[in-house]
């Protein structure tokens, strides 16, 4: 671009950005107009800036159709009620004694099969408000094996966190959810650890509760698909995902050849899943629906995306790798610590996680950090501190469980503790193994 913006500039424009979100501007405005100010500032013209702004959102435009690729996967999951289905067959499975483990395991899986945590958090949500009030368990309890449970589906799952986490590092999707696999366990059993020391603390989960989710909308719909229809999308994508690193590690030849991106794999599984639940009438309308529900995340891809190019433009990644030096600190850090701080001030997994990359990514690899060490202590870490009240999430998963703010709040260092858990653990993996 023949232009370098000073580090000042970057950080101002980068803090206004994070500002402005939290005042609740819209944040692909947000993040369009932090990257304006602090290109003017530091010191590029107004032909300069543009520049930066147009080739900062190129540069995502890989994640961008991948992440609209799974639209389609996401939409069949959804509303076709495959979701509701699983996680309905995972609870009758387990059996109400084992409800925390259930649930937060149900929330875990339909979360990993790409479905978005705000979403699988509502469809487990009346189940867990039914069973709590069964067993007489608390509604923080379960909201905190809901939450947690979501947490650890989210870093194994294809959803948006997860491919921008990917292709950050220029790196396959199922390298990344296979990474993932062992800190996602961990959080599963810090989850299902703090939920029940939690079971008979703060209010417990009434009758009321549940009709009150049902007056809402927020019901488990009636017709749904059979269990065995259900899994055919999600078990076909981790199938053709798996395929090319178990060759990897068996050396597998044809396996090893099978280099298939998740852009092709994930329609296709939706696709089929579709067909297996005899849906296949209803292609426009589920497909419609996925990508209206990627729509934010793609657009926010690409205000993130010029916000990265201001930084990764700008001499604050010099400036940021020669003050960690200075100080001692292992560079390795730098990772999960833009993922936390990231994800901290916007409320949001996918936002966090495209920020740390794209404004931290270089300066984080610089250290001598592996991309796939990099990818999964920024993904991890993005999960800590996500769901603070300046967030969409804080709010649905209050709605759903039928609790004030007050109450929601109560949960928030608990799920700091399951995100805390599952990055100290991919942070350990990749920096004493």
């Amino acid at each position: 671009m023949g232009v370098s913006v000073s580090w000042i500039g970057a950080l101002i424009g980068l803090a206004l950005a994070i500002i402005l979100i939290l005042r609740k501007l819209n944040p692909v405005y947000s993040l369009l107009l932090g990257t304006i100010v602090g290109a003017l500032i530091g010191g590029a013209n107004l032909t300069q800036t543009v520049n930066i702004v147009v080739t900062g959102s190129q540069s995502v435009m890989g994640t961008v159709i991948r992440v609209l690729a799974a639209g389609v996967f996401a939409g069949v999951m959804m509303e076709s009620g495959a979701a509701n289905a699983i996680a309905r067959g995972i609870v009758n499975k387990f059996g109400e004694s084992l409800a925390i483990l259930s649930l937060a395991l149900a929330t875990m899986i339909i979360t990993a099969v790409g479905v978005f945590i705000p979403v699988a958090v509502l469809i487990v949500a009346p189940i867990a408000l039914e069973v709590g009030s069964r067993m007489k368990i608390s509604k923080l309890a379960l909201l905190v094996a809901l939450s947690g449970g979501g947490k650890a589906g989210n870093i194994i799952s294809p959803n948006p966190n997860t491919i921008a986490a990917a292709h950050g590092f220029h790196l396959e999707l199922s390298q990344l959810m296979v990474a993932d696999f062992i800190p996602a366990v961990f959080g599963l059993l810090a989850t299902v650890l703090i939920a029940t020391l939690l079971r008979h603390r703060g209010s417990i989960a009434t009758m009321a509760d549940v009709q009150a989710n049902q007056d809402q909308g927020t019901a488990e719909p009636t017709d749904l698909p059979s269990l065995k229809t259900a899994i055919v999308a999600p078990l076909l994508a981790v199938i053709l995902l798996l395929l090319n690193p178990v060759g990897n590690i068996l050396h597998i030849s044809i396996l090893e050849k099978f280099e298939v991106d998740a852009m092709y794999i994930l329609p296709i599984a939706g696709l089929v899943g579709m067909l297996a639940m005899h849906q296949g009438k209803k292609v426009l309308a589920y497909t419609k629906s996925g990508m209206a529900r990627m729509t934010d995340v793609v657009l926010i891809l690409i205000g993130a995306g010029a916000i990265g190019g201001l930084i990764t433009t700008s001499t604050l990644p010099a400036a940021i790798v020669h003050l960690i030096k200075i100080s001692g600190i292992s560079g390795t850090f730098l990772a999960p610590i833009a993922g936390i701080l990231m994800a901290a001030a916007t409320a949001s997994t996918s936002t966090g996680v495209i920020l740390a990359t794209g404004s931290f990514g270089k300066a984080i690899l610089s250290f001598g950090t592996a991309p796939l060490a990099a990818a999964v202590m920024v993904h991890t870490g993005a999960t800590v501190i996500d769901h603070l009240p300046q967030g969409n999430y804080f709010h649905v998963t209050a709605n759903a469980m039928n609790m004030s703010l007050k109450e929601r709040m109560q949960s928030v260092p608990y799920e700091t503790a399951v995100g805390l858990t599952m990055t100290i653990v991919g942070t350990i993996m990749f920096t004493l193994f």
